[in-house]
């Protein structure tokens, strides 16, 4: 099969900052919205499965069904709350003892493809003025890079592997370019550039630990 370029990767995201309340608090959500060139029923077994899941994330424990409970191996774990088959997906996303967030996948037919749009929402805290939306969209873009190498390449790193792409000069090259890409969704909120960027630096300081 043909390989992706992961930078080229970066481009077929569109993106997206929005602000919201929940809970009588503030939030800010990053949004991600993908197109795919397979079937939605391969896309939503691609995202639901554990053992498709493994294979562009990482392995997956838990009852993966509404009101199960799910563990990502030596990451985030959560409660899935709601699961429509070829629709979306409502689950609470904890992490680190870093408080609770919430992610809403929408899954849709795009033409001869299928659409995934991926929400992350969190209550604003002192990290939204300091990291901004890259401290989580980073992370998305590097999700949504697997997703899109798993379904159109067969392509798959291991652990050991993708943390050796991540230090090398394309995996920090794909994080400055995701990192800007994140500034200019979140200017395009509303939010004030010179403080976006400053963001944004920090950010990608704490990703690439410089």
């Amino acid at each position: 099969m043909d390989t992706l370029n992961p930078l080229d990767q970066l481009p077929a995201v569109d993106r997206a900052v929005a602000t919201g309340s929940r809970d009588g608090q503030e939030t800010k959500s990053v949004v991600l919205t993908q197109t795919y060139p397979v079937p939605l029923a391969d896309l939503w077994a691609a995202c639901t499965e554990a053992e498709r899941i493994s294979r562009w994330l990482m392995p997956v424990t838990g009852d993966l069904r509404e009101g199960g409970q799910y563990q990502l191996q030596g990451n985030a774990g959560g409660t899935i709350e709601e699961c429509v088959p070829q629709d979306r997906i409502r689950l609470t996303w904890e992490f680190g003892g870093m408080g609770v967030s919430w992610v809403v996948a929408t899954f849709s037919t795009a033409g001869e493809g299928s659409q995934l749009r991926v929400e992350h929402i969190a209550h604003v805290d002192e990290r939204w003025p300091d990291f901004g939306p890259g401290a989580v969209g980073i992370g998305w873009d590097m999700m949504l890079l697997g997703l899109s190498m798993h379904l159109t390449t067969g392509e798959h790193l291991d652990d050991a592997q993708a943390l050796e792409w991540q230090m090398s000069a394309e995996g920090l090259e794909f994080m400055k370019r995701s990192v800007a890409a994140w500034t200019e969704a979140q200017v395009a909120s509303g939010e004030d550039r010179a403080a976006a960027e400053a963001a944004a630096q920090r950010c990608l300081a704490a990703y690439t630990g410089s």
